[in-house]
């Protein structure tokens, strides 16, 4: 008798905790009957990421509704009223004064509150001598500015010959692909190219005076690319970021060269350059590369970011074209003194529980599909975000209560980047020049594989750039960013639906095996 009832009080604490796990769900159903939809529009920078924090946010009943429309569209949207919140990588300073709207948001009154770390990806559909596709390009900075002010116009170009082997592409005009319209992500690569490259940076400017793109006042860069002009029939310009990177990845427009948000690389399998940084390193934008070059982001008082640093981060782990993005809330008399929120406290319930979600669980995937989490500050100051909204004391965030990986010592799955696939071959300079030694040597491994040490064996040539530019890529290509299918169990969603699971199957369990005690007994 006392094995059974310590097998029932033992299923009983089964019981009990399954119904704890319901509980939860019903107290989320409970405070989701207090929420009300709330709408965004803005950056494409942010979309892929904002798609993975709606599956989970609707998985505890917030209601979000998202479209990707552009950050200038984001921004004036939520200035007009017709959106509850944008989402932006251009601040709306630089807005105003390029011409792209902004003063309606102005005039609303705003907050910047970072969601999450990013960076731009520069992709390329190049094919060699042979025909086979490149998929190793290295660029350094200064050549990637001198590229897209079309300073560099051939794929020959001596300088780009310069860090991949030192034979040349084909000679090939070099066509852009770039945003049709206004774009945050322009204007955030275009900063890029406007530090990297300067004196290039200003002809381009000066030549393309009048055509959409200037005269522009100091420190204001593009938001878009010109439609007429002198430079205007060498880019091919798309409606969105999906479309440049759907582009790339399907050799639509060969010996193109664009730029897109990393995550799009990852989602469509597009080629990413290697990009050199400080410390004469080549980098591809994976989480531990953004969040080591945004260690050296400064943010102002009103938490918009100026990147001049980050660009010229001499931690050799930095991938330089990195930034954040934002969301723009209300707030009116200041960042430090707004109060208030939306008129409808459902409302203001609904976005604070998102930015709750957004700061911890949300930050999650982020590295797997192309992003990097916040910082643990940032995370903070989307908690401090709320409390102006709402006038409380700020959220308190810990690794007690907070999922973002940065909490726990990490960047979560994902973040790690490949090795640079010429560091084994002795490097670009070795490469470029030649030598014996490791210069001579290519590790094995199936194409797409990148180097390998799996076998320890590798084969050798006579010529040490047999197998770049004019002669093909055979070998130890640099693996590509993984096509990303969805993110399956996301958020709180599969967590919910294990824990739903369990509170309805283990009261079945425990009834079938109390009759099976009482049978016994019987």
């Amino acid at each position: 008798m006392s094995r059974q009832h310590s097998l029932l009080r033992r299923l009983g604490v089964l019981a009990a905790c399954a119904a704890v796990g319901l509980g939860s769900q019903l107290a989320f159903a409970s405070s989701a009957s207090a929420y009300t939809a709330v709408t965004g529009s803005g950056s494409s920078y942010v979309a892929l990421a904002m798609g993975d924090w709606q599956q989970g946010a609707t998985s505890r009943g917030i209601p979000i509704n998202y479209s990707s429309l552009g950050s200038p569209t984001g921004v004036n949207q939520y200035g007009d009223r017709t959106v509850d919140f944008g989402a932006t990588e251009a601040e709306v300073s630089s807005l105003i004064a390029a011409g792209g709207g902004g003063q309606s948001a102005q005039q609303r009154g705003y907050q910047y509150v970072p969601d999450v770390a990013g960076a731009v990806a520069v992709m390329y559909d190049v094919k060699d001598a042979s025909g086979k596709r490149v998929d190793y390009l290295h660029l350094t900075r200064s050549v990637i500015a001198r590229i897209f002010t079309r300073d560099i116009t051939r794929w020959s170009d001596p300088a780009i010959s310069a860090t991949n082997g030192g034979k040349a592409l084909p000679d090939q005009p070099i066509t852009l692909l770039g945003r049709n319209g206004q774009s945050g992500t322009t204007a955030l690569f275009y900063d890029f190219i406007a530090k990297s490259a300067p004196a290039a940076y200003q002809s381009f400017v000066s030549r393309n005076a009048g055509t959409g793109i200037g005269p522009l006042p100091p420190d204001v860069r593009p938001i878009q690319l010109p439609t007429r002009g002198p430079d205007a029939d060498w880019y091919r310009l798309f409606a969105d970021s999906e479309q440049i990177a759907t582009s790339v990845a399907q050799d639509n427009v060969p010996f193109s060269i664009g730029y897109d948000e990393f995550s799009y690389a990852v989602r469509y399998g597009a080629p990413t350059v290697w990009v050199e940084n400080q410390a004469g390193q080549y980098k591809q934008p994976f989480a531990e590369n953004i969040a080591a070059a945004l260690t050296a982001a400064e943010l102002r008082p009103d938490l918009s970011q100026k990147l001049d640093n980050v660009y010229t981060n001499p931690d050799p782990q930095t991938y330089p074209i990195s930034a954040y993005s934002y969301l723009m809330m209300p707030c009116s008399n200041g960042r430090d003194t707004c109060r208030g929120g939306y008129g409808d406290p459902a409302k203001t319930d609904t976005v604070t529980s998102f930015l709750d979600f957004v700061a911890c669980d949300g930050q999650v995937n982020m590295a797997r599909i192309g992003y990097s989490p916040l910082p643990q500050n940032l995370s903070q100051e989307m908690m401090n975000s709320n409390a102006r909204l709402t006038g409380k004391p700020a959220k308190q965030l810990n690794p007690g209560n907070c999922a973002n990986p940065t909490f726990h010592g990490g960047l979560g799955a994902g973040a790690a980047s490949p090795p640079d696939p010429f560091a084994s071959l002795g490097g670009v300079d070795k490469l470029t020049h030649g030598g014996t030694g490791s210069s001579s040597t290519k590790p094995s491994g199936p194409a797409g594989a990148g180097p390998t040490s799996t076998t320890g064996t590798a084969t050798t040539s006579a010529d040490p750039n047999a197998d770049l530019a004019n002669g093909g890529s055979k070998n130890w290509r640099d693996a590509a960013p993984q096509a990303y299918a969805g993110s399956g169990i996301s958020g709180f969603g599969g967590w919910a639906a294990l824990v739903v699971f369990a509170a309805i199957v283990t009261p079945l369990l425990v009834r079938g095996i109390i009759r099976k005690l009482r049978g016994r007994q019987t």
